[in-house]
């Protein structure tokens, strides 16, 4: 009898939750846009500010915060709850029955002094019900993909999802994802707060801060009934290294912000609110990278609020156009195609703003999970693959697992992009992006499963090196050049000095040491392998270090 009760009782909060509809509410304009520009620090970190200088994003009237005066005024109203609000799209999402909601537009006179109109147009979640003033799905939900410095990686099986795309490479030249600020939109990180496996990570300052943004505290490691979030840190900045059992997460050294967007106790697009106003905290913080393995197309069940696989376009989920702004903001997006079993891409995935991952497994074949694209997206979908079939990953309980999803395969390659741009930081996120695709297995024939293919990571740093017109030298007096090199490599020293070369390959290994001067400048290079070198360069003023690549 109690089962048949509880039964009832959530049937009957079932059907109140289907009379309530949720919209989003744009409201008319912002208070003391002027001002706010003028004074950017008074909504932007310094460090926000630095990274978009170094990008030369503009800063414009949507980080400007919303007028909270309008926001009160809506959370007065009868019958209205305000779930969340964005100052990209000074939008605020609510929730209530249809008539609070159209009562808003209808009475948003008397709603705030002096009197006057402040909401330019309410758009419904379920697009059956409608617009007011502006008007404005072979479907399925992938909330979480779960399916089925010289490091030690670990086991050779572990050690593939990082080889796979040369990442141990960059760590071995020094790149491991210092300087990169990482932020995780996801549903819960458990443990994290304490786990051995991110004590590197807490005692180096490097988790800097966190917040939930459904239940709207600062609580993301207890509250929670998922530990997806966890297992997706583990696979960026896990760390182990013990006499039984040892692990490296593709960018250890980044720093970290953990945002909980995603509610497990349903599927609504409240979510995506939660998302993009999350994305905005991002921004404001400086974050470079926004790791998102949540995508969204289908609703609960006996909702309205669908997508249709054409709305897969790139422009038309309020996720997605986010996505776009936090693309023009600076930021590099790096988000898990879904787990749909040959069914497309979701939201935000379908951007071509959007750094789309998909999922390999350890042999690298197109993992049936993985999510493809199709002609409704505006680019190649996905981008590229990682990863994603048994990936190595560290549980709430400081456990080596293996798990399988796109969920993975994101963080994967995230975290290896956070070394890549470490090595070079003013690239723009659009030029990162291309040259992790230029840089992919099947880059001059993608197709909707694998896209451009497995990236090399190695082959993209090449590539930056080979753009970079500057000389070699970090020292002004001293240069070395070509580079990249080919048959000979020349050394520049001051008048009448002399030095000793060492020459380094990216494990560390020593290939040989030559002694050069301005009379014998230059050393033979024509043997050596392509790839990239690392250069000691001993005079009597100190030690230089250069990184070189070879044709």
């Amino acid at each position: 009898m109690k089962k048949i009760i509880l039964s009832l009782s959530l049937f009957a909060f079932s059907c109140h939750l289907f009379s309530q509809e949720d919209a989003w509410v744009y409201l008319a304009d912002k208070e003391n846009e002027t001002t706010f520009i003028a004074n950017p620090l008074t909504m932007l970190t310094q460090k926000a500010l630095d990274r978009k200088a170094r990008h030369g994003v503009s800063i414009d009237a949507r980080d400007v915060p919303v007028n909270e005066d309008y926001v009160t005024a809506i959370k007065n109203a009868d019958g209205i709850s305000v779930l969340a609000k964005s100052k990209w799209f000074n939008a605020v999402h609510v929730r209530g029955e249809k008539t609070a909601i159209e009562n808003l537009f209808i009475n948003q006179n008397n709603l705030i002094e002096p009197q006057r109109t402040f909401i330019s147009k309410i758009v419904f979640a379920d697009r059956s019900q409608g617009a007011l003033e502006k008007s404005t799905n072979e479907k399925r939900r992938y909330k979480f993909e779960t399916i089925l410095t010289d490091y030690n990686y670990g086991n050779a099986n572990q050690n593939n999802q990082i080889k796979m795309i040369n990442g141990d490479v960059l760590h071995q030249t020094g790149f491991t994802g210092e300087g990169i600020t990482v932020a995780i939109m996801d549903g819960g990180f458990p443990n994290v707060n304490t786990m051995s496996s991110f004590e590197a990570l807490r005692n180096n300052g490097r988790l800097l801060d966190d917040y939930d943004f459904v239940n709207r505290d600062e609580d993301v490691y207890t509250n929670t009934s998922t530990n997806h979030g966890t297992l997706v840190l583990s696979a960026m900045a896990g760390y182990i290294d013990t006499a039984t059992k040892n692990y490296v997460g593709t960018a250890p050294n980044a720093s970290y912000y953990l945002f909980i967007t995603e509610d497990n106790n349903d599927e609504n697009p409240v979510e995506e609110s939660y998302w993009v106003e999350a994305a905005e905290r991002a921004d404001s913080l400086g974050v470079d990278i926004i790791n998102t393995s949540l995508g969204y197309d289908d609703f609960d069940p006996g909702t309205k609020y669908d997508y249709e696989p054409s709305d897969m376009d790139g422009q038309t989920a309020y996720i997605t156009k986010g996505a776009n702004i936090a693309f023009e903001k600076g930021m590099l997006l790096v988000t898990s195609a879904g787990n749909a079993w040959g069914a497309s891409v979701g939201a935000p995935a379908d951007s071509p703003n959007v750094l789309t991952i998909g999922a390999v497994d350890s042999n690298g074949d197109y993992a049936m999970f993985s999510s493809i694209g199709t002609t409704y997206q505006p680019t190649i979908k996905p981008d590229v693959v990682a990863q994603g079939a048994s990936s190595y990953l560290i549980n709430e309980f400081d456990n080596i697992i293996t798990n399988s999803g796109t969920s993975f395969s994101a963080p994967i390659l995230a975290g290896g992009i956070s070394c890549l741009w470490q090595a070079y930081p003013s690239l723009t996120n659009s030029e990162i992006m291309d040259l992790v695709r230029e840089s992919a297995s099947q880059y001059n024939n993608p197709d909707f499963y694998l896209g451009y293919g497995i990236p090399d990571l190695e082959k993209a740093l090449s590539n930056i090196y080979a753009l970079d017109t500057t000389n070699a030298s970090i020292n002004d007096k001293i240069t070395l050049y070509p580079n990249p090199m080919n048959a000979r490599l020349f050394v520049s020293l001051p008048t009448d000095d002399f030095a000793t070369l060492n020459l380094f390959d990216v494990s560390g290994k020593k290939i040989n040491t030559y002694q050069v001067s301005n009379e014998n400048n230059w050393i033979n290079t024509s043997e050596l392998a392509k790839g990239l070198y690392v250069v000691r360069l001993e005079t009597v003023n100190g030690i230089d270090t250069f990184r070189l690549i070879k044709e």
